[in-house]
């Protein structure tokens, strides 16, 4: 999945979408994205000058991008409106290296189980095979109400 169809599921737009490429996607099961870090990073003006690091809220934010996109291509029936995968919270989250310019990021998702209109999700962010950041993540669908 190319950036054009990922514009195409996700509302976020620069400087907030996070997801650069899909190269592995199992519709109900897992998903691979990738996002290349840059210097030209808006936030790496202030976080931090002296040494550029990807905020790990920004790193958790990719990976919720990336259970959006899984979400998107596993829901069955598309519900009529303008239908949105809203963050609902992250469990187990923690960070074990930084990430800084010229990184690239693979967001490894997996769906683990959907109750009652709640969607959890295992997420990690990998740079050169060792993880930068890892949590549970919970999104529901609901109308956009534009």
């Amino acid at each position: 999945m190319d950036i054009n169809q990922i514009r195409k599921l996700l509302p976020h737009r620069y400087p907030f979408l996070l997801v650069d490429k899909v190269v592995e996607s199992v519709p109900g099961e897992r998903l691979v994205a990738l996002k290349n870090v840059t210097i030209n990073e808006p936030f790496f003006q202030g976080h931090f000058p002296i040494r550029p690091v990807m905020p790990g809220v920004l790193v958790l934010e990719g990976i919720a991008q990336a259970c959006g996109l899984l979400a998107y291509e596993s829901v069955e029936e598309h519900p009529q409106g303008n239908p949105l995968f809203y963050l609902v919270g992250y469990d187990k989250a923690r960070f074990k290296r930084r990430v800084e310019p010229g990184d690239q990021l693979h967001l490894e998702v997996s769906l683990l189980r959907v109750r009652r209109g709640i969607w959890v999700f295992a997420g990690k962010a990998t740079v050169n095979g060792e993880v930068a950041a890892e949590a549970e993540v919970m999104c529901t669908m609901r109308d956009a109400e534009f």
